[in-house]
């Protein structure tokens, strides 16, 4: 049989494991999150903002991509269509990344001119098409990357 004591005890016991579980679920989940905005909210960005992690997502400009041998690197422009910021990575790049597509980079904001990278991310086509079909010279209608960034 149960007593009272031995009741409380085990409701107790319950509730110091379960919120113990939820803090080391949740405690650090907050500085874990990354931001996901567009180049012009990275240069609204408010100056408490810039030591945050943030991840920046546009079309990389044409022409814009030029790399750096030591340390190994590059540096491009990504635009939303209605601003642009200059970006500098360091490291290699993805396969998939190449100009006139859409990136997503990962860092910081840094003296309100110049986005500094830790990881890039190469957006690619969701079309797929067989390698018959495009040596037959059929293309598929692109989807503009943009319209993806909207709710």
């Amino acid at each position: 049989m149960w007593t009272q004591g031995k009741k409380t005890g085990v409701i107790i016991s319950v509730l110091l494991v379960a919120g113990s579980l939820g803090y080391l679920a949740l405690g650090n989940f907050g500085q874990n999150l990354v931001y996901f905005v567009t180049p012009s909210e990275v240069r609204a960005l408010p100056p408490e903002r810039t030591q945050q992690k943030v991840r920046v997502a546009g079309m990389v400009v044409k022409g814009s991509v030029k790399t750096q041998s030591d340390p190994v690197g590059l540096t491009f422009e990504l635009t939303d269509g209605t601003a642009t910021i200059p970006v500098v990575f360091r490291g290699i790049p993805p396969d998939l990344f190449k100009e006139g597509q859409g990136a997503v980079a990962e860092g910081h904001w840094r003296d309100g001119q110049t986005f500094y990278s830790s990881m890039i991310m190469a957006k690619h086509s969701e079309d797929y098409m067989p390698i018959e079909l495009k040596r037959a010279g059929v293309e598929l209608p692109k989807k503009d990357f943009m319209k993806t960034l909207s709710p």
